[in-house]
């Protein structure tokens, strides 16, 4: 595993304030992982906990491989910020270079690899542009090409589209997709449930310290067993099959969704509709956005 948490807490005024309560949860390599919650969640304690920005109370984490008490696995890891700054009066170029220094970068890589990173965030053409004029779609892309600087084996990124417009949102996803596909490993911490959905491997919701589900995002978006049907109509009505073989049928849209016990009772709901001589042009499994998904979950959670 590329990041593995048992147990983790972090509380605050004596134990009063659990900002991570027993927080357990792995990332695979090559996956990009979104961990999502709602305000005050715990979300940016847990990153900044596995950075060693601060000290847990309890419980143990490892990242690469290694305890996060050690440091030097710092030197494989890329960090975006959320509401990052820059020194305004310097220009992108020299932002990423004495950034880089500071990282113990050597000089002939750095004139080597910061031209690549601005053409690859698409910043090539305000290199010489100083802070002060960039917008915070820009700064955002910056901050995303200095967490790059390293090469990093895995990336921690807090709200890395925040601030771009939809263009550069697709862009931003294509490269992390690309980043994924060469084997590196992405934790996302993002608002934007709609950016997590499209790109994540793998999902966790966090509320009140604690992580309330895990799982891929088609884990969390399918229905289990209902179906919208496509179809010509046979000889007998849609509902009256429906209703012969005691199937729930839910018609919006002009949509049919059906729900049934089994894939078994499916079968034989299928093999009636031919019977009936309806011609099927599709069944697909039915499916629900990430944020509604997200909003059922912490509402449950609060009822409980």
């Amino acid at each position: 595993m590329v990041v593995e948490t048992l147990e983790l807490t972090k509380h605050y005024s004596k134990g009063k304030v659990k900002a991570l309560d027993g927080c357990s949860l792995r990332v695979e390599k090559g996956k990009i992982f979104g961990l999502l919650g709602p305000n005050g969640a715990g979300k940016t304690t847990l990153v900044k906990t596995l950075l060693g920005i601060i000290h847990p109370t309890s419980g143990s984490a490892r990242i690469l491989g290694e305890p996060i008490s050690n440091y030097r696995v710092h030197a494989h890891i890329g960090y975006l910020a959320e509401n990052h700054r820059f020194p305004e009066f310097l220009n992108a170029r020299q932002i990423l270079f004495y950034y880089g220094k500071m990282s113990g970068l050597n000089t002939e890589l750095l004139y080597k690899r910061i031209p690549e990173l601005l053409d690859l965030v698409h910043l090539s053409k305000w290199a010489k542009t100083r802070i002060h004029k960039f917008s915070k779609g820009m700064a955002q892309r910056l901050g995303l090409a200095h967490a790059l600087l390293n090469d990093p084996d895995l990336l921690f990124l807090d709200e890395p589209t925040d601030g771009i417009d939809p263009v550069g949102r697709k862009e931003i996803r294509d490269l992390l997709i690309s980043l994924r596909n060469q084997g590196k490993t992405i934790f996302i911490n993002s608002h934007q449930l709609s950016e997590v959905e499209r790109i994540s491997d793998e999902i966790a919701i966090l509320k009140n310290g604690k992580v309330l589900k895990t799982g891929s995002v088609e884990e969390f978006i399918s229905v289990k067993q209902q179906y919208q049907l496509l179809f010509t109509e046979g000889d007998t009505p849609f509902s009256e099959v429906c209703a012969e073989l005691n199937i729930p049928l839910v018609q919006t849209d002009g949509l049919f969704t059906v729900s049934v016990e089994s894939d078994l009772q499916l079968n034989h709901l299928i093999d009636e509709l031919r019977q009936q001589r309806f011609i099927l042009q599709g069944i697909v499994p039915r499916k629900i956005s990430l944020e509604d998904y997200f909003i059922d979950v912490v509402g449950e959670e609060a009822q409980v």
